[in-house]
């Protein structure tokens, strides 16, 4: 029912002064219903949320070992001996290989060596000569490590390298992939060992979201909670200090792992007393690692301060900037501090362009607010917004127009604020709430993971379908199937023996590479490196999707394009010389 200008308060509408009084709060144009709403009322109606956003998946979080492809155990070469799976133990009953490595001599007993210790013990010396080809021999050198190690066993399996790709081609000892090897860990490229993690910012947490007991808290430093009374509870919120992180449980256990190892590479590779001695991840709690960036040389100090179930590794969106990371799901990796100290070498370090990315060439051991991106300064770390703030979300000014009403970071820095007494507006009940795994990762094949999303996409009217559908295949499917030819027209030829790899194939059809008397060949067959299921993968998950929503007809063009482009390839494969003549 409409209201005119003449109906009074006492008919049951509202006033003529009421309603003009209301019509001149701030403007709701964009919401006319609820200004027309207002009008009756006599006072202001506000939307519930004046913006709505919208959200798609991005990289699905991550926890789990870092490793080379394939991964080793040990930074020590088997040359082609080792076959595919670089084992030590196939090149050792082979007696010696044939590798590229350091020439140095001892300066004791005068035997050339290529490890930076002679078997008689002695330090051996660069003789200045380049690196060059010899013969290792790696059952002598194997049986040596593990009688130096003084019962150890050996391993199930132990992996080396094919090849060094450092400019001194200086081997890691044996003995110490050996005690790797025994605890089932993987070595990185510098001589480390690994954790990954998708970056999450945290700023407050409660004990007994971390696994952590008070007293051990206490320990640690951490004796109020954040409203200053005495942390006494698992169950208070406390503040997180901007170098403190939270590991994935993942993490936690292949840590462990890692502490044993540096154990016993402490006792037995360097007879010193052990360090760790922990046998469960709580008892990392408080100890040091090195979180570092891909593509960046620089590693950021950080503690361990407790474990959580997500897969993910929370810590102060200071720690992740400090890192190069603006924490929206970058993924950095994690390392004990003492294996980084006893472990890297820049000796490992490749021999290429980009080789120094990705390693911890320097350590940040202090978090300094104004050496940090300035986008960690614009978190605002106030207990509750102004009315200036909810006021503006209706006429949306530039953000910085409102940040001298904001209590933003960037206005402590300087001050002993700038690292603590930040509050939040939202309380959460655990930081583990929510799934741990997203589906993208639980789904196992492709087809099961687009039945998901377009089952979920059909039931949301807000979504349309064959649009998402139309999408997957031009941005995801297509681009797959397309690269996926053009490698399988570019690709490589593999020796099933030795892994050799020829960029042609060979006219004879198979390996030419010299046995290590160097006068037989291989002679072995060859094999392809892309096949032809990797290159139609998508293909029927694509026609199926075209045939089933309503995408656009030029999609599906494309799509019938890409299927005649490879299966002609294929029957072209297929064909032999003479019917190109008849």
């Amino acid at each position: 029912m409409a209201c005119t200008g003449h109906e009074t308060q006492a008919s049951g509408f509202v006033s003529v002064e009421r309603r003009d009084a209301a019509l001149a709060l701030p403007p709701t144009t964009r919401f006319p219903a609820l200004t027309a709403a207002a009008s009756l009322a006599g006072i202001a109606i506000r939307p519930r949320a004046p913006t709505r956003i919208g959200a798609r998946m991005g990289r699905p979080e991550k926890a789990d070992v870092r490793a080379m492809n394939p991964p080793v155990h040990t930074l020590f070469p088997v040359g082609h001996e080792g076959g595919p799976q670089r084992s030590v133990d196939e090149a050792a009953s082979k007696g010696s290989v044939r590798v590229k490595v350091a020439l140095r001599k001892c300066p004791s007993c005068g035997r050339e060596a290529h490890l930076v210790r002679c078997t008689c013990g002695s330090r051996t010396e660069p003789t200045g000569k380049a690196p060059a080809e010899r013969d290792v021999h790696i059952r002598e050198e194997y049986a040596l490590a593990l009688q130096r190690l003084k019962g150890v066993r050996a391993p199930k399996k132990l992996k080396g390298v094919q090849g060094l790709v450092s400019e001194s081609r200086l081997p890691e000892p044996l003995e110490k992939g050996i005690l790797r090897a025994n605890r089932d860990l993987w070595v990185f490229k510098d001589g480390t060992i690994r954790f990954d993690a998708t970056d999450a910012p945290l700023t407050h947490f409660r004990p007994d979201e971390v696994g952590t007991s008070v007293a051990r808290l206490h320990e640690l430093g951490y004796a109020k909670d954040t409203k200053g009374a005495p942390l006494e509870r698992t169950d208070q919120v406390v503040e997180l200090r901007v170098q403190d992180i939270v590991l994935p449980a993942a993490a936690g256990r292949y840590f462990v792992q890692t502490a044993l190892f540096l154990d016993d590479l402490l006792e037995r590779f360097y007879g010193l007393p052990p360090f760790y001695q922990v046998t469960e991840p709580r008892e990392l709690v408080g100890h040091l690692v090195a979180g570092l960036a891909p593509h960046t040389s620089g590693a950021v100090l950080g503690r361990i301060i407790g474990f959580t179930k997500a897969n993910v590794a929370y810590a102060h969106p200071f720690y992740h900037t400090a890192k190069r990371r603006n924490a929206d799901g970058d993924e950095d990796a994690f390392m004990l501090l003492l294996d980084a100290f006893l472990n890297f070498s820049r000796t490992f370090i490749p021999d290429r362009r980009g080789g120094l990315m990705d390693l911890p060439l320097v350590l940040g051991t202090r978090i300094d607010p104004t050496e940090i991106d300035k986008e960690a300064l614009n978190l605002d770390v106030g207990w509750r917004y102004p009315l200036e703030f909810y006021r503006a979300t209706e006429t949306h000014p530039p953000a910085k127009n409102l940040a001298a009403k904001m209590d933003l970071v960037a206005h402590r820095v300087g001050t002993p604020a700038q690292f603590e007494g930040f509050g939040f507006t939202v309380e959460s009940r655990s930081i583990h709430e929510g799934p741990t795994d997203s589906r993208y990762k639980t789904l196992g094949t492709m087809p099961e993971k687009m039945a998901a999303q377009l089952a979920l996409a059909d039931r949301i009217r807000a979504v349309d379908a064959a649009d998402v559908a139309a999408r997957v295949i031009s941005h995801h499917l297509l681009p797959d199937l397309i690269g996926n030819l053009k490698a399988f027209a570019k690709q490589s030829v593999r020796c099933t023996k030795c892994n050799s790899k020829y960029r042609r194939i060979p006219l004879g059809g198979r390996c030419t590479r010299l046995e290590k008397n160097g006068r037989d060949l291989c002679g072995n067959t060859l094999t392809l490196t892309v096949h032809e299921a990797s290159v139609r993968k998508y293909m029927d998950l694509a026609i199926k999707l075209s045939e089933t929503y309503a995408i656009p007809e030029y999609t599906k063009q494309h799509i019938r394009l890409a299927q005649k482009f490879i299966d002609d390839t294929f029957r072209m494969r297929d064909l032999k010389l003479a019917a190109f003549f008849y």
